[in-house]
C-alpha cells in the first residue's frame, strides 16, 4: 500500500531549476534557497510516522534538513514566535516556533531513499510527525516568521490550530491494519 495523496489546492506545477524557497517576515534579512542550497546543508534521515487527521498513517524514512539545523542559516528577530509555511498553490499552516524544534520537524526532499515524488510534495515539503499531517505543508514555497498564530487552510475550516494528534484510530498504511493511537505526540507505537 502507498500513502494516500491529498492536495487541497491541487498538485501544483513547478520548474525544479527555477524553484526557490523564500524566507521572510521576522528575520534580519529575507533569503531564498534553491534545492541545491538545501542539499548542501546537514542532511538527516529520520524514520517516523506521518499521521493524517483523515484516518491513516504512514511510517517512512524521510530525508532532508531538520528544521533546527535550517534555523542555523537564518538570523531571526527576537519577537519571532510562529512560523507560517505556504505551498506553491497557496495552502498554508502556522505552527509555534517552539514546535519546529522537535527532532522530527524537517524540510523534506526525499522519502525511502528516493527523491520525493511530485504527488507527495516535491520539490520540498514539511514533515512534522508530532502534529496532524495537515501541518506538513507539501510543495513548500515560502516560510514566513511572525509573532502570531494564524489559521491556515484547514484551520480556517474548523481544524484545530495547534494540530496536536488526538486519541482515536488510524489505518497503518504500512501493515494495512487499523490501529488505536494514544495521541498527544508522534505516533511511535500501537
Amino acid at each position: 500500500m502507498k500513502p494516500p495523496v491529498f492536495y487541497a489546492e491541487g498538485i501544483p506545477e513547478y520548474d525544479e531549476k527555477e524553484w526557490r524557497l523564500e524566507v521572510s517576515g521576522l528575520v534580519k534579512a529575507a533569503r531564498e534557497f534553491s534545492l541545491h542550497d538545501l542539499k548542501a546543508m546537514r542532511i538527516s534521515v529520520i524514520n517516523a510516522r506521518l499521521t493524517s487527521v483523515s484516518g491513516w498513517s504512514y511510517r517512512a524514512d524521510w530525508e532532508g534538513v531538520v528544521f533546527s539545523d535550517f534555523l542555523k542559516h537564518l538570523d531571526l528577530e527576537p519577537d519571532a514566535s510562529h512560523v507560517t509555511f505556504e505551498s506553491l498553490g497557496g495552502y498554508d499552516s502556522t505552527v509555534p516556533l517552539k514546535a519546529t524544534l522537535h527532532p522530527h520537524f524537517m524540510l523534506c526532499f526525499g522519502m525511502n531513499s528516493k527523491p520525493l515524488a511530485h504527488e507527495y510534495g516535491a520539490p520540498l515539503r514539511v514533515i512534522c510527525t508530532h502534529l496532524w499531517g495537515y501541518k506538513s505543508v507539501k510543495g513548500l514555497a515560502r516560510i514566513i516568521f511572525g509573532n502570531t498564530m494564524k489559521p491556515g487552510y484547514w484551520e480556517s475550516r474548523g481544524y484545530p490550530l495547534d494540530g496536536v494528534i488526538t486519541p482515536g484510530y488510524t489505518l497503518d498504511v504500512n501493515s494495512g491494519q487499523r490501529r488505536h493511537i494514544r495521541g498527544g505526540d508522534e505516533v511511535t507505537e500501537f
